[in-house]
């Protein structure tokens, strides 16, 4: 979003509800890793807001794996059976975890409180 976008938003709409209405919509912006105000806007207007928290948890699946090979090649020296055995099993589960999460768009009807 460039600067003049930004200057062009001074119009001010409040918006009354409940304090737990209040509280789920802040959660629903922090998943999405947007501002209250950016959610409110998006929602409103039917734009797409995609769930954040998935694509951290894949970096953070795939910064772990990244760790796992990097463990696996300082140990090649003293490698045995087993413990190359036990790296195969691991990255398998990271790649299991990455496969298994869900990035498709989340519609606004469907996220929960």
């Amino acid at each position: 979003m460039s600067k003049s976008e930004k200057r062009q938003k001074n119009t001010l709409i409040q918006l009354r509800c409940t304090e737990a209405e209040a509280d789920a919509i802040k959660k629903k912006a922090i998943a999405a890793g947007l501002t209250t105000s950016e959610y409110l806007r998006r929602t409103a207007l039917n734009r797409r807001i995609t769930v954040r928290t998935d694509i951290r948890m894949m970096n953070e699946l795939l910064r772990l794996g990244g760790l796992q090979k990097h463990l696996y090649t300082q140990m090649q020296a003293n490698m045995t059976t087993e413990l190359s055995h036990q790296f195969s099993e691991v990255l398998a589960s990271i790649k299991h975890a990455i496969n298994a999460l869900d990035m498709t768009p989340v519609p606004v009807e469907d996220m929960k409180n």
